[in-house]
């Protein structure tokens, strides 16, 4: 059927055809940093970004509905955030 991606890629599509400026930015609430370590078998294949970034497939729609060139930092998960948490404290930037 007819998922998220695909609809926020089509509205994206009409909001560029009214002449706004697109770009696209996934948010997920899982664990893992990417895509890339999770289970083709529950999440579905994997897409990579140009600049090496494992995403899910929604990202690839993105890209080609919109026109965009999209980079890893067009994908957050709650991962992502708590690997960046964990390497600031790590650092001492809480103290």
């Amino acid at each position: 059927g007819i998922g998220k991606g695909v609809t926020a890629s089509s509205i994206g599509v009409l909001f560029r055809a009214m002449g706004l400026r697109i770009t696209a930015l996934k948010i997920d609430p899982y664990l893992n940093v990417d895509a890339g370590t999770m289970s083709p078998f529950e999440h579905g294949e994997v897409f990579v970004l140009d600049d090496g970034g494992e995403t899910d497939l929604d990202l690839g729609n993105y890209e080609r509905f919109l026109s965009v060139s999209l980079t890893s930092k067009s994908n957050l998960s709650t991962g992502k955030i708590y690997q960046s948490v964990i390497e600031r404290e790590r650092i001492g930037d809480y103290l």
